[in-house]
C-alpha cells in the first residue's frame, strides 16, 4: 500500500510541476533572467519562479552573450547560475512556446539552447550551477555541462522526456555523479557569499571552498543510494541492443521493479523508445558537439512528427493523459523510420 501511496504522491507532484510549466510568466523579458557582476563573479539568476524558472528563447538570448563577455573579462573569475525562489533551479524548456509557435521558433529554440549548452561546456571560466530544487530537461542542459554542480537535499533531478519514472533526489544527485558537490540548502547563500568574496581565485581555490561546504553537509547523510538495490537489474535488463529485447528481459526478470518499468514503457511512444535507445547507444562514444548535432536533428524531426505534439497535447494541453501514438506498436516502427530521424539537415544542421 505504501508503494501505491508514494506513486500517487509522485503523480500528484508531477502534475503540480506540469501546471507550473503551463503558467505564462507575466514578467517582462528583461526580468526573466538577472545578469549581475558581483564580487569576483558573474551571477545568472533564472527569474521565473512562478513557472519554476522554465527556460524560454528570450532567456537563452540574454544568457549566451553575457556568458561570452564574462568569459573574456579579466575581472570575472567564475560564473554562478541559480534559480529564483525555493522550488526550482529550472524545470526545463518552455515546451508550450515550442509547440504553439511556428516551425521557426522550434528551430531557433533548440539551436540556440544547444549552442548555449556547448558554450557552458567549453567555458574558460569555472562555472558553478546551484541545482537546488527541481532540475529537469533544459535545466539539466544549463547545469551538467559546467565544471561544478552543487546539489542540496531539495534537489529533484529528472529527464521528463523519458516519462517521469525514476527521479534522483537530494544527495542521490551527487551519488549518481550528476552533482560534483552536496551542500545543505540552509548553507547555500553562505556558500555563494564565500565564493563571491574570493580575491582573484584559481579553479583550485573555488574547488576548495566547495569541498569545505560539501564535507560539512549533514542532510541525507545516512540514507542509502536509492538506486543501489536495483543497479544489477538495471544493468542486466537494459543492456540489450533493442527495445524488444529490453522488454523481454524485464518480463523474464518479473520482479516488482521490472514490472513497474514495463508498465511505464508500455505507455511511451514506440517511436520515441526506439529513437532514444539508438541515441543513447551512439551518443555514449561521441563528443558533446556530435551529441548536440544529433540531438538537434532529432528535435526537428520530432517537432515535425506526430508523437511529440500529441504527447504535449495529452499531458499539457487537454490533460487527458491518453496520447494516441502513431505507429501504435514497436513492431510497426521500422529501422528505416528510426534512421530518418537521424538524417543530416544539410545547411540547416547545428553549427557549433
Amino acid at each position: 500500500m505504501s508503494g501505491l501511496a508514494s506513486r500517487f504522491s509522485s503523480f500528484k507532484r508531477t502534475n503540480v510541476i506540469l501546471q507550473h510549466l503551463r503558467l505564462s510568466a507575466h514578467t517582462d523579458a528583461a526580468g526573466e533572467v538577472l545578469l549581475e557582476r558581483r564580487g569576483c563573479a558573474g551571477v545568472i539568476t533564472l527569474n521565473r519562479p512562478k513557472a519554476l524558472n522554465a527556460l524560454n528563447l528570450s532567456m537563452i538570448r540574454q544568457i549566451y552573450p553575457q556568458l561570452k563577455k564574462w568569459e573574456q573579462d579579466p575581472e570575472t573569475f567564475l560564473i554562478i547560475i541559480k534559480g529564483a525562489g525555493e522550488k526550482a533551479f529550472c524545470a526545463g524548456g518552455d515546451i508550450r512556446e515550442v509547440v504553439k509557435g511556428d516551425r521557426k521558433i522550434s528551430q531557433d529554440f533548440f539551436r540556440e539552447e544547444y549552442v548555449l549548452n556547448n558554450a557552458i561546456d567549453s567555458c574558460q571560466k569555472p562555472y558553478v550551477a546551484f541545482i537546488h530544487g527541481i532540475t529537469m530537461g533544459g535545466g539539466v542542459g544549463l547545469s551538467v555541462h559546467g565544471l561544478f554542480r552543487v546539489a542540496t537535499e531539495k534537489s529533484l533531478f529528472a529527464m521528463p522526456e523519458t516519462a517521469i519514472g525514476f527521479r534522483l533526489k537530494g544527495r542521490d544527485v551527487y551519488r549518481a555523479g550528476i552533482a560534483t558537490h552536496f551542500v545543505d540548502s540552509e548553507k547555500l547563500s553562505l556558500l555563494e557569499e564565500d565564493l563571491l568574496s574570493l580575491k582573484s581565485p584559481s579553479k583550485e581555490k573555488i574547488a576548495d571552498v566547495l569541498e569545505t561546504y560539501h564535507a560539512k553537509s549533514k542532510a541525507d547523510e545516512g540514507k542509502a543510494f536509492a538506486l543501489e538495490e536495483h543497479l544489477g537489474r538495471i544493468n542486466s535488463c537494459f543492456s540489450a541492443n533493442t527495445v524488444e529485447q529490453i522488454i523481454e528481459n524485464l518480463q523474464r526478470d518479473g520482479s516488482p521493479f521490472a514490472l513497474e518499468q514495463l508498465k511505464i514503457i508500455s505507455k511511451m511512444s514506440p517511436t520515441s523508445l526506439k529513437i532514444t535507445l539508438r541515441q543513447l547507444t551512439e551518443g555514449s562514444s561521441q563528443s558533446l558537439k556530435d551529441v548536440l548535432t544529433m540531438e538537434y536533428r532529432l528535435s526537428q524531426a520530432c517537432v515535425g512528427g506526430h508523437d511529440f505534439p500529441e504527447g504535449v497535447r495529452a499531458v499539457l494541453i487537454d490533460k487527458d493523459q491518453s496520447p494516441k501514438w502513431k505507429p501504435a506498436s514497436l513492431a510497426e516502427v521500422t529501422d528505416e523510420a528510426v534512421s530518418s530521424y537521424f538524417k543530416s539537415l544539410g545547411s540547416n544542421d547545428l553549427k557549433l
